[in-house]
């Protein structure tokens, strides 16, 4: 059904969440067993809160953080979608996550809602540079202002211009596909609604319920996201 659809639909959008990065073997932040939230606070650590009182800790974590990122890459699944938006086949992704696999997997029409930890920026003058400072251990620019990573911290409003364009693609989709996102963080989870709202076709990809499961056309929980593309795309 769903290859089905995807060959008919004139107009489809991805949304990703953790479940697509949890496959190239990062933990994700909000699971019962593996979270990184059930060993530390958000609201002491990734929060404005903490780089502007706690700067130390704040960099340790962040940094750890990178290097995870560094440690992994995409998988067969990010490969399908840059492959699938190179020959028309989706238009955008729009992503929770952090990670940067989608560009690093060839992807190019992204809304990076959380921003990316593959580049840090100046706290004070907002000059960028690459995350491999932290893996270097340079964590201040040379105006002597912090640097940190370009992600949305707690107490921190979404990036206007990836919103915006979450949004237009969102109301122009007639297919919206939602892959490992528990949908459960807001704002980004009005997405799917909304798409579905405008008239698309709504498909939740995930292993565990999400709170939209009742209004979707089709829930798949049975399988992993990476085989799923895989043996769509075949």
């Amino acid at each position: 059904m769903l290859e089905k659809w995807i060959a008919e639909s004139r107009y489809t959008v991805v949304f990703t969440g953790a479940g697509m990065s949890t496959e190239s073997g990062l933990p994700d932040f909000r699971s019962s067993n593996q979270g990184l939230w059930r060993k530390k606070d958000p609201a002491k650590i990734a929060s404005t809160e903490a780089l502007n009182n706690n700067v130390e800790e704040f960099i340790a974590f962040y940094r750890e953080r990178v290097l995870g990122v560094k440690e992994y890459g995409p998988h067969k699944g990010h490969e399908v979608l840059a492959n699938w938006e190179e020959s028309g086949k989706i238009k955008s992704i729009i992503t929770q996550n952090v990670d940067g696999f989608h560009q690093l997997a060839g992807s190019k029409r992204i809304a990076e809602l959380h921003g990316t930890l593959q580049k840090l920026h100046c706290e004070n003058c907002g000059r960028e540079y690459d995350s491999s400072s932290y893996v270097k251990e340079a964590f201040y620019c040379e105006c002597g202002g912090v640097l940190r990573p370009s992600i949305v911290l707690f107490g921190e409003s979404l990036p206007q211009d990836a919103f915006t364009f979450a949004l237009e693609e969102t109301e122009k989709a007639d297919l919206f596909i939602v892959l490992g996102s528990s949908l459960t963080v807001t704002p980004a989870n009005q997405f799917p609604m909304l798409a579905k709202e405008s008239g698309a076709k709504l498909v939740i990809v995930n292993q565990d319920d999400t709170p939209l499961d009742h209004y979707a056309d089709l829930v798949i929980q049975d399988r992993k996201i990476g085989e799923l593309l895989r043996d769509l795309d075949n």
